[in-house]
């Protein structure tokens, strides 16, 4: 049996001097969620962008927000993002020492809990996890900057974490986040890939909506 493949186009990319016209255009496109990247300068080199911006996009956007913090202590902003009505919040496992009670806290407030895992952390660290998280983000570039290149082996993790779900009769959804494009995304869902996200091969097309059909497209 097929299975559709989501997209979540990530905003990281967008042009913010008219973030209004490019909400409107996710809005009318056939993108499953949008996808939020805070980043805090700790955690990844790098800072995106907080609350305040967030509180915004929320109100205008009309697709689940796909939200990934990476951020140190993402507990703390537990009630901060489900104010902002996310579907998911997704934490890192590098980020967590204690990421069980974190994933129980997500699921408490109403949203779903993901879990994402950088290019260099083996996809066996969640085995003791996988039962209990909604979906597993594999990053295919080192996190904290949009439009690097894909790293490959993040294929041979895709169908490494498919056996496990599968082993283990889990429910968890996989996404990459991560150098995905036109050549990337078949190979990806070929791999067993659930969702994609997609920054630059989406905000930078030249036309926004025909590149996320290409991605709908795809079946696994």
């Amino acid at each position: 049996m097929e299975s559709e493949i989501k997209v979540s186009p990530s905003l990281l990319a967008a042009d913010f001097s008219d973030l209004r016209r490019e909400l409107d255009k996710i809005n009318a496109s056939e993108a499953d969620w949008l996808h939020l990247d805070i980043m805090d300068g700790v955690f990844v080199p790098n800072i995106s962008f907080g609350f305040p911006v967030l509180k915004y996009v929320a109100e205008l956007c009309r697709k689940p927000l796909d939200v990934h913090l990476m951020i140190v202590q993402p507990e703390k902003f537990i009630h901060e993002v489900k104010a902002l009505g996310a579907m998911m919040m997704n934490v890192h496992f590098e980020a967590c020492p204690h990421l069980h009670r974190v994933v129980q806290q997500i699921k408490e407030s109403g949203m779903k809990a993901g879990v994402t895992l950088n290019p260099s952390t083996p996809v066996a660290m969640l085995t003791d996890i996988i039962e209990d998280v909604d979906m597993v983000l594999l990053m295919s570039v080192n996190p904290g900057f949009g439009g690097q290149k894909f790293i490959t082996h993040t294929l041979q993790k895709v169908r490494q974490l498919r056996e496990l779900i599968d082993q283990r009769g889990a429910q968890a959804l996989i996404e990459v986040d991560g150098g995905v494009n036109s050549v990337t995304a078949p190979a990806l869902v070929a791999a067993g890939v659930d969702v994609l996200v997609a920054g630059s091969a989406v905000f930078k097309a030249a036309d926004m909506k025909e590149a996320i059909h290409q991605f709908k497209i795809l079946r696994r």
